[in-house]
């Protein structure tokens, strides 16, 4: 009640209201196409509504950070568009920069599954959205289970926080830099993965040619009866006896992916990347 008896309007403060939730709303937008583009986070398996209520909690630390937020009434207009799409462009390109390294697990797996001739065993992948061999889905598990278990999702997640430092929303957007960022993402998934399926694939090489020579030399061998029972027998082997070298080779490329990371958005200020490890 105001001092001369009368009630306040009950919609007084409902444009500072307005205004402060389309601030909120912007603050959102990198931290939720960060969420839809990055691995496990942007599968398919996690329902909408968990990456939105994801987005509006991740958001409070930025509205209550202290960042340098534009003013309402920038928002108000076109002239806001150019922010908007800078936004999305820093989160989406943040995502896929992990997700395109986490490939190399799927292209370990799925080589691996071929040389060994277990490419016919698939099964529908939610993640991917097709048919991938059931190797490829047990090395992007794998994968997933080390990026926890090493707290890389919190290490991600405090980067692109600390972007909104480093690179204040808003601000304009260097996409060359952007674009370099995913080509050397795509350059290391390739080097990650081959370092990953060399091993087993190399063993599995050396034992077609063995095979082949033992068919050759009696062809009374079924290669069918003999060969493949072998291949498969060795190929579980292998897999067996390097999964402690796998698991190593996992958490070099959920380094190098935070290391990436952190180049990508927090060099704007010279903070550098680092490999993730703290």
């Amino acid at each position: 009640m105001g001092g001369d008896g009368t009630f306040p309007l009950p919609g007084m403060g409902l444009t500072a209201i307005v205004d402060w939730l389309t601030v909120y709303l912007f603050a959102m937008l990198r931290i939720g196409a960060f969420l839809l583009a990055a691995p496990f986070f942007g599968g398919r398996f996690v329902p909408l509504p968990v990456r939105i209520v994801a987005s509006v909690v991740l958001a409070l630390p930025v509205m209550a950070g202290g960042v340098a937020l534009p003013a309402p009434a920038d928002l108000a207009g076109l002239q806001a568009l150019p922010m908007i799409l800078g936004e999305l462009a820093v989160g989406l390109v943040a995502g896929l920069v992990l997700t395109i390294l986490f490939g190399a697990a799927s292209l370990a797996g799925d080589r691996i599954a071929a040389t060994a001739g277990l490419g016919f065993a698939a099964q529908y992948d939610a993640s991917a959205g097709g048919q991938t061999p059931v190797v490829a889905q047990l090395f992007g598990l794998f994968l997933t289970m080390v990026f926890f278990a090493v707290d890389g999702h919190l290490a991600v997640i405090r980067i692109v926080l600390e972007s909104y430092v480093a690179l204040p929303p808003g601000s304009e957007i260097d996409l060359a830099r952007l674009v370099q960022a995913g080509l050397t993402a795509g350059g290391r998934m390739f080097a990650l993965g081959m370092a990953m399926m060399l091993p087993v694939v190399a063993v599995l090489l050396l034992l077609n040619l063995a095979v082949g020579v033992l068919t050759r030399s009696a062809p009374t061998l079924n290669i069918f009866s003999f060969g493949f029972p072998m291949t498969m027998t060795v190929t579980l082997v292998l897999l067996y006896l390097t999964t402690p070298g796998m698991a190593t080779a996992m958490e070099e490329v959920v380094f190098e992916g935070v290391g990436l990371l952190g180049e990508l958005l927090l060099a704007p200020v010279g903070a550098g990347g680092g490999d993730g490890r703290g």
